[in-house]
């Protein structure tokens, strides 16, 4: 009995009572790694299921004509009677009326189940970890979109007019493991649309996969639209301070994988500084990327500099194990043949594109603000008046 005490007491384990060695050690690294892994995989599986049930359920919403069947209140009675039982599942009727949408907005009768197995197929959306194949889309829910959580299939269907584009941001969200936040940002910049249509050199001067990945990165217009200006005409050093304030929702709007390292980069050559406007890394091209502002329209000249910048870091910056560094030219307008035939006798791989909307901090104030002005003079007006009366009845 005493033995037993013995062995259950407990006790503190002191550097004399183990010996950690290198395998150990690797042990207890891919222990850990293995644990995170089935983490994310257990998260991952219980989305999945969740998103099963709520295909099925806007299916059965569908296919038994629910409405027609039972009355136009019975999915708001549904929501009621999954609520009383399961009040913390997300049965509310806007999520239920979503349901529907998501599984109409797949299963149109414009869009045939073979179409959209196609458009999967060519977006690359991946499948699931074992490989199964896609579900007959009427049927079950097509495997891929159970990867993306439930709030990111809400703003896609409700954001997006085809079918074409609501896969392009699924994949987005699959392959960058994009936040709802950075999703939204995403379909506001209209990424579709502009994403892999630049102008550009790359195919000339950089390797198949890495000029493809690299037309992917970069857009051919980017949204301005969280930056302002003092006044209508502005230079590239305003442009530059009003981007450069909230680093947040400009990374936002570059893209996934931009990391900043800095505004007005300086480095010296042939004894002269050199500042460059804005300077990024890009994790997935492995390479710097010198971004060079311009408030006005797009001129050969831009191009000769820009190409000196960018042999400029491949000297100074660029490390044996980075990718050749790209320049990239943002304009207020622009010309392709113009960009085309600069680019001609360049060596070095760049892009040009164009920026809008942004703010000018003393334009005149739009309808919606002249409108709460003129609610506010009333308001101001009918007091003074309901003064005056007050003062008027005590004389």
């Amino acid at each position: 009995m005493k033995g037993t005490e013995a062995i259950e007491k407990p006790y503190v384990v002191k550097s004399h009572d183990i010996h950690i060695d290198a395998d150990y050690a690797k042990w207890i690294a891919d222990v850990k790694h293995r644990y995170r892994s089935a983490q994310i995989k257990a998260a991952v599986r219980v989305n999945a299921e969740k998103l099963i049930f709520n295909w099925e359920l806007g299916r059965d919403l569908v296919q038994k004509k629910a409405e027609e069947r039972w009355g136009s209140g019975v999915v708001e009675q549904i929501s009621l009677d999954l609520r009383r039982e399961f009040p913390t599942d997300g049965f509310s009727t806007s999520n239920l009326w979503y349901m529907k949408k998501w599984y109409l907005f797949y299963t149109s009768a414009k869009m045939n189940p073979t179409i959209l197995q196609r458009l999967i197929g060519e977006f690359k959306v991946p499948q699931n970890e074992s490989g199964q194949k896609l579900h007959q889309v009427g049927g079950e829910l097509p495997m891929p979109f159970a990867k993306v959580p439930w709030r990111h299939h809400i703003e896609i269907i409700t954001k997006c007019k085809t079918i074409e584009e609501a896969l392009f941001y699924i994949n987005q969200t699959i392959e960058h493991g994009l936040s709802r936040a950075a999703l939204v940002n995403c379909i506001k910049a209209d990424l579709y649309l502009h994403k892999g249509k630049i102008i550009n050199n790359f195919s000339n001067l950089l390797p198949a996969p890495h000029s493809k990945l690299a037309q992917e990165v970069l857009k051919e217009n980017y949204d301005f639209g969280f930056a302002a200006v003092e006044h209508e005409i502005y230079d590239e050093t305003e442009l530059e301070e009003a981007l450069t304030k909230n680093i947040t929702n400009l990374l936002l709007e570059m893209g996934n994988g931009f990391a900043f390292i800095g505004r007005q980069k300086e480095f010296i050559a042939g004894g002269h500084a050199r500042r460059i406007d804005l300077l990024f890394y890009h994790i997935r091209l492995r390479c710097y990327i010198v971004c060079e502002l311009k408030a006005k329209p797009f001129q050969p000249e831009y191009a000769g500099k820009l190409n000196f910048y960018v042999n400029a870091i491949d000297n100074v910056l660029k490390q044996a194990d980075d990718n050749p560094t790209i320049g990239l030219l943002v304009c207020s307008d622009l010309n392709t043949t113009e960009v085309q035939w600069a680019f001609k006798g360049i060596e070095t791989p760049m892009g040009v594109a164009t920026y809008n909307n942004i703010k000018i901090k003393d334009a005149l104030p739009s309808r919606e603000q002249l409108t709460e002005r003129v609610k506010v003079l009333q308001k101001e007006l009918l007091e003074k008046k309901r003064l005056m009366k007050k003062t008027l009845i005590k004389i």
